[in-house]
């Protein structure tokens, strides 16, 4: 089992920056391949980024060059670093970690960018 628990949600006008962070315990963290999701109202939860054990990264189109991922073994945190925010990516963003096909979900964060 891991419990996560994200932080570092609120709210921003565009073009400003949040850095969410998301803490696990209860597993080996650094085994498992974490990422972020996020859903907005109305709309189907969706990849942002992802961050293999190895540390090799993913990111979604829409965030690519704005978003970046990191994370730290040591203290069992995964970062989201969101730069040059925009009014679309306001959404509940989710920390997933993955390993061995089983899957687990922190609450989610909310973040909202005013235009």
């Amino acid at each position: 089992q891991v419990q996560l628990v994200e932080s570092g949600g609120g709210l921003v006008q565009a073009g400003g920056s949040l850095r969410l962070s998301c803490a696990a315990s209860g597993s080996i963290f650094s085994i498992h391949t974490m990422s972020w999701y996020r859903q907005a109202p109305g709309k189907q939860r969706g990849l942002v980024a992802t961050i293999t054990s190895g540390g090799s990264t993913n990111y979604a189109d829409s965030v690519k060059g704005r978003f970046t991922i990191s994370r730290d073994n040591a203290e069992n945190t995964v970062y989201l670093q969101m730069n040059s925010l925009k009014p679309e990516d306001t959404a509940v963003y989710y920390c997933n970690a993955r390993y061995s096909g089983s899957s687990f979900w922190g609450q989610g964060t909310q973040v909202t960018v005013s235009s």
